[in-house]
């Protein structure tokens, strides 16, 4: 006669709770956290768009180097660019071409660039030239410019990078 009791050890009603909320769970996790990793992802520039942004802080800090260098040799802040005449649109590089005198003070950020790079000597109200030099780029191409700038006083003091729109 067969016993209707089996011989196999059988699982424990709080273990099958335990295995259908683990199986339910996990998708939900799953589903929970790609959202919250599109979220943050959206507020903050992907980090391609981040590794284009370097480009322009890196420059935009060698072209007021490469000014202040020409001053101590020259002893005159020279005015550059814009160059290239139009600024970048949508994170592709274009050739970069310099003027005459971004190649005299030896600006040279590589054959393509994603920004427009310019230098702009003022007066300042004490009767000091102030120089700032210029990174513009629209990375997203929506006709918003992002500008990343650096200031040289008279004494060969730079500002630290300054941004507007860096998501731009």
């Amino acid at each position: 006669m067969d016993n209707p009791v089996s011989d196999k050890p059988r699982m424990a009603p709080w273990k099958k709770v335990a295995l259908v909320v683990a199986v339910l769970a996990v998708p939900c996790l799953l589903a929970v956290g790609g959202g919250a990793f599109y979220l943050v992802s959206r507020r903050h520039p992907a980090v391609q768009d981040q590794a284009l942004t370097s480009e322009a802080r890196v420059n935009v800090l060698r072209l007021c180097g490469d000014v202040q260098s020409y001053r101590d040799e020259h002893g005159v802040f020279p005015t550059a660019g814009p160059v290239p005449r139009e600024v970048p649109r949508g994170g592709g590089a274009v050739p970069f071409e310099p003027d005459e005198n971004l190649r005299m003070i030896g600006f040279d950020p590589g054959e393509r660039v994603r920004y427009q790079y310019q230098v702009v000597v003022q007066e300042t109200p004490l009767g000091e030239a102030e120089v700032t030099c210029f990174a513009r780029g629209d990375l997203d191409g929506d006709g918003q410019v992002s500008v990343f700038s650096v200031t040289l006083d008279a004494n060969g003091m730079t500002s630290p990078v300054k941004v507007e729109r860096e998501e731009e």
